[in-house]
């Protein structure tokens, strides 16, 4: 079911305005998203790595040159897309992508049943001051490409909920048109083939605030969540939704899908182990 931007905008107010948190949910697979999307997630969303996620490999997979991202987010569809009821689908684009003429990809995925668009992969991950960050940024695949394919997606009507790893960035992605800002704390910790280097969860704290006032300056009405890093369960994301002012709500996607599959998986295998004869 495709929402209009509006319509899906309407939804998460109301999530707000009634005291919950807006959460969103990465879905690798059709059982992730039909089984997070029974839990009450507002959002889910497809993008690359979720595929190489649930694969076993870790997330940064999707930065790696193993496949067409857009190409791969267009596949995952068919195999998602067909098992939601009654949640947004947005997907990750891979705005700096040269061989993809951006608004007629957009229209594409619009027509093809998703309601939204985020910025996966991103070059957000990859450290500003290292060189291959500039040669990035000074060859025409910077994150200013990300900025547009937002901006060009919010023109379509569609709802956008860009990743920022800066105050600059979250001022750039408001600007440009963006419904909710995902204030970006790096890859998820915890389990098998998450990140051990991370933010302590009071830093994380402090840089989602400053995102979230960053980008307030520039549209009072956006909504910022946060992502990543050391928010990887839910007593993590509820220190920091106590911890900040005005953040809304936490996006997930190793959280809600990899780490409860890694414990529900190997529990249940054990549990079969010790039946005895």
């Amino acid at each position: 079911m495709e929402f209009t931007r509006q319509e899906s905008l309407d939804r998460l107010q109301e999530t707000v305005s009634n005291g919950d948190p807006i959460i969103g949910a990465g879905a690798g697979t059709g059982i992730s998203a039909k089984f997070a999307e029974r839990g009450g997630v507002d959002l889910l969303i497809i993008y690359n790595s979720g595929r190489y996620r649930m694969n076993g490999r870790g997330s940064l997979a999707g930065l790696l040159p193993y496949g067409d991202a857009n190409e791969i987010v267009v596949e995952m569809g068919h195999e998602v897309i067909p098992v939601v009821e009654d949640t947004p689908v947005l997907a990750g684009v891979n705005g700096t992508d040269p061989f993809r003429q951006m608004d007629v990809f957009i229209e594409d995925l619009k027509r093809r049943g998703f309601s939204g668009v985020q910025n996966f992969p991103t070059v957000g991950l990859i450290d500003e001051d290292s060189g291959f960050r500039q040669n990035l940024e000074e060859t025409g695949m910077g994150y200013d490409k990300e900025i547009d394919m937002i901006q060009e997606a919010a023109e379509q009507d569609m709802l956008t909920c860009p990743y920022v790893f800066s105050e600059e960035q979250a001022r750039e992605m408001a600007e440009a048109g963006a419904d909710v800002i995902v204030s970006h704390m790096g890859l998820t910790t915890s389990g098998d083939i998450g990140a051990e280097t991370a933010l302590d969860l009071e830093a994380a704290a402090e840089r989602v605030q400053a995102h979230h006032d960053a980008a307030k300056e520039v549209n009072d009405d956006v909504m910022v969540i946060c992502h990543g890093g050391p928010i990887a369960w839910p007593d993590d994301a509820e220190y920091v939704l106590e911890n900040t002012e005005g953040v809304v709500g936490f996006f997930g996607a190793s959280s809600i899908e990899r780490l409860p599959t890694e414990e529900a998986i190997e529990n249940q295998a054990r549990e079969f182990k010790e039946i005895d004869l």
